[in-house]
């Protein structure tokens, strides 16, 4: 039975594939997916700042990692939707441990994170 628009008439398939087509679109520009390497410095090694983000990323559907470097910053690598990607990390800057944070460097990944949930690396 052909799909019918609001005084009843029956709608061309034009019309239904153009809708789909705009939807499938929509979604695509929703759903875009971004990874970043971000490096924190600061007071952030030996206060809790890996276990804090850790703990803070169940909050948000992203993947990824966090670890201490030898020359006293943190790595910490994320995937998601570019939204969640975005309110994570100014959720963390935002929180107690922007205290401890002097400067945040961000990178774009060309590749997802690989990581099951978000995990803390001793690397």
């Amino acid at each position: 039975m052909p799909k019918l628009c609001e005084t009843g008439t029956p709608l061309p398939n034009v019309w239904m594939r153009s809708a789909l087509s705009h939807a499938r679109s929509f979604a695509r520009i929703e759903r875009r997916m971004i990874s970043l390497q971000v490096f924190y410095e600061g007071n952030v090694q030996g206060v809790g700042f890996r276990w804090s983000v850790r703990h803070f990323a169940k909050g948000f559907d992203v993947t990824g990692w966090v670890r201490n470097l030898l020359d006293g910053r943190v790595e910490l690598q994320v995937s998601g939707e570019e939204d969640e990607v975005r309110a994570f990390l100014e959720g963390i800057a935002q929180s107690d441990l922007r205290a401890l944070i002097r400067k945040r460097t961000e990178n774009k990944l060309e590749k997802p994170v690989t990581a099951r949930g978000f995990e803390i690396r001793h690397e």
